[in-house]
């Protein structure tokens, strides 16, 4: 395994080589992060260079580090990471990208290198905020066309901003504010006097 790994970090560092931010080995696995400007160059460079022939790409999220690991978060807030597969090599690799900017997150789209990347961006479009530049149908996915926000955001309020319910009088769903009133759920610790064996 480290010797397949370690000929897989090789050919990484010589293909794409000053256009790698960070290159992370950890748990058996290569994490490269690259700029948001080098992004598209990269991925179809994975895809393309015969030394590593990453045809499939897994999946593609979203990610906000704005509270990452509950501390702050120094440098940018959003994050694309990709998990490409080579079936050719018979490894992996996980491709990272920022996107510059937290008030418009954008970073350029996969779409026209892997297929199967259209509608991972559109779900994390949908969920994040992130827009990918290029993409020909980017719109929400899992949410409704009303939603307001991106609800995988660490700042988006737990309970939303509105509801949607079915009105028997207007015989359509209406949208309304929110009526859940936020609680305090506090567990209730019952002790026994025999618990344990102790009295």
């Amino acid at each position: 395994m480290t010797t397949r790994l370690d000929r897989l970090e090789e050919a990484v560092r010589a293909v794409l080589g000053a256009g790698i931010r960070q290159l992370v080995r950890a748990r058996g696995e290569i994490t490269v992060t690259v700029a948001a400007a080098d992004y598209a160059m990269a991925a179809r460079t994975l895809r393309d260079h015969p030394q590593l022939k990453f045809e499939q790409l897994i999946d593609l999220c979203g990610v906000d580090y704005s509270a990452y690991r509950n501390q702050p978060w120094e440098g940018a807030r959003y994050c694309v990471v990709s998990h490409l597969m080579s079936i050719s090599h018979n490894w992996r690799i996980r491709l990272k990208v920022f996107a510059p900017e937290d008030e418009l997150p954008m970073v350029a789209s996969v779409t026209e290198i892997w297929s199967s990347a259209n509608w991972f961006e559109r779900e994390a479009f949908d969920l994040y905020g992130i827009v990918f530049e290029g993409h020909n149908d980017l719109r929400r996915i899992l949410t409704d066309y009303g939603f307001i926000g991106h609800p995988m955001r660490k700042d988006f309020p737990v309970s939303g901003h509105v509801e949607m319910r079915y009105d028997a009088e207007r015989k359509r769903v209406i949208y309304q504010p929110v009526t859940i009133e936020p609680r305090e759920v506090t567990p209730r610790i019952v002790r026994e006097d025999q618990y344990g064996g102790v009295t």
